[in-house]
């Protein structure tokens, strides 16, 4: 693992890239463990302010990545990532001189809707630059993120142990600073390029395009969008994505409330199960990335997701009937349960986002496929608190069974537009390939060029403004 970590895939700006996501993760660790504690006791809010003010940041959050999708398709994506790490500086500052709700909820929204609009360009950045080895690069981001969150949660127990104003703002400030680092890095990579796309529309075969200037030839190209809010499939997959990501209220929310409500364990199991979570992020990711790696690996993967968190699920609705120990071991193994299905779930979902978007329009249409992660954290807490748990072990294993069955659906729908996505042998240079949302055909003047021909005609310079 260290070995990749050294030589990542996408060299020299993806290592740089891997730092700044792990400085950026330190700092973000610093503030996840510490956060209510100070809104409580520095910014004097009670638990009602609190639980609308996280509530409230988490719906801003989900415009952040639709948001940074729309940007990056216009300006260089290293940029828009950078700007998003500043506006968080900026903001968490503002929060060490606010007190009350209405001060802070301005910096607070601001601060997530930048997060996640950063955690989109990141998956982004990662798509142009480790290419086809996205999938390990996915799992080398994971391996550090963790170990990063882990390092934060550290030094904020030291500051909360001291319990001080000053000790508190402290924590504040190592955030702040965290994300000024993680824009100095940033700055330090190159942008990745999109690539352009050129395909043969003419029913002669491709050398015959190529050799003829009079031949139509579709150039798709990256800056010529296309809408992803019109591609009903792709909004369909998104929407689908959503309960397929609620390992994580699971794991932060539903795993420890039903706990301390419902068994016998012992409440110090709770610290446990993040303990869990973080070592065998650490030491399976890759692993569980090498064998999902691929769309068409995938695509099978997703069922894994659901029949994990099926297990899990069942598990929790049986440990309220034993003792003290049965229900600490049942915890336990829903514990490793739920992170099994967090690690196929990283790999899956992004690599579908990834693989069921076109390739000239991947910045828009995975601003969109980010939004389901945000949604999920705004209403999976409330759906395991109001809907699951209200209504016992059943709750439980009637969430087991739908999650299940949407990751099937998921799993044929997205093999289905696999397939219409992959031209058959042969036939793309006996039909055409028409984008209707982001092409545009060449003139017989403009150029026409492929690997290994020697064949060039001159693009008249309106030609050359627009799309290059």
């Amino acid at each position: 693992m260290w070995s990749q970590m050294r030589n990542p895939p996408g060299g020299r700006d993806a290592r740089i890239m891997l730092a700044a996501q792990f400085v950026d993760r330190t700092g973000s660790g610093v503030w996840a463990a510490g956060s209510v504690l100070y809104f409580a006791l520095v910014a004097g809010l009670d638990a009602r302010q609190i639980g609308l003010l996280l509530g409230a940041a988490g719906i801003a959050g989900i415009a952040g990545s639709p948001l940074a999708g729309w940007l990056a398709a216009r300006v260089p994506a290293r940029t828009v990532l950078m700007g998003s790490h500043l506006v968080r500086m900026v903001a968490l500052s503002a929060v060490m001189f606010c007190h009350g709700f209405a001060a802070l909820l301005p910096f607070v929204a601001a601060t997530a809707l930048a997060e996640r609009a950063a955690k989109m360009l990141e998956m982004l950045f990662a798509t142009r630059i480790a290419g086809d080895r996205r999938s390990t690069y996915q799992a080398l981001t994971r391996t550090s993120a963790n170990a990063g969150y882990a390092i934060g949660a550290g030094l904020a127990a030291i500051g909360l142990a001291v319990g001080t104003l000053a000790a508190y703002r402290a924590l504040v400030l190592a955030n702040v600073l965290s994300y000024l680092l993680a824009a100095v890095l940033v700055r330090r990579t190159r942008e990745p390029g999109a690539s352009t796309t050129a395909v043969a529309t003419s029913a002669a075969p491709a050398s015959a395009a190529v050799a003829r200037p009079t031949a139509a030839v579709e150039v798709v190209h990256a800056a010529d969008v296309a809408n992803p809010w019109r591609d009903k499939g792709y909004l369909l997959f998104v929407l689908r994505d959503i309960p397929l990501c609620l390992d994580d209220s699971l794991l932060n929310v539903g795993l420890p409330l039903w706990l301390v409500g419902h068994t016998r364990a012992p409440h110090a199991f709770v610290p446990a199960f993040l303990a869990i979570n973080t070592v065998l992020v650490v030491v399976l990711q890759l692993r569980v990335s090498a064998a999902t790696e691929g769309p068409r690996r995938a695509v099978r993967a997703v069922v894994w997701y659901g029949v994990s968190l099926l297990a899990c699920c069942l598990i929790l609705a049986g440990a309220t009937g034993g003792g003290a120990v049965g229900a600490s071991l049942a915890l336990l193994a829903a514990a490793v349960l739920v992170t099994l299905a967090e690690l196929v779930r990283s790999v899956t979902s992004w690599e579908l986002a990834v693989s069921l978007a076109p390739e000239h329009a991947r910045a828009a249409y995975l601003g969109v496929a980010g939004m389901s992660q945000a949604i999920q954290k705004s209403a999976g807490p409330p759906l395991l608190t109001g809907v699951v748990m209200a209504a016992g072990p059943v709750g439980w294993a009637v969430l087991g069974a739908a999650v299940t069955g949407i990751s099937v659906v998921q799993s044929r729908a997205s093999r289905r537009r696999l397939a219409a996505m992959t031209p058959a042998p042969g036939s793309q240079a006996a039909s055409p390939t028409v984008s209707p949302t982001a092409s545009r055909m060449v003139s017989p003047t403009e150029v026409v060029s492929r690997p290994g021909s020697s064949c060039r005609a001159a693009r008249p310079a309106s030609a050359r403004t627009s799309g290059s």
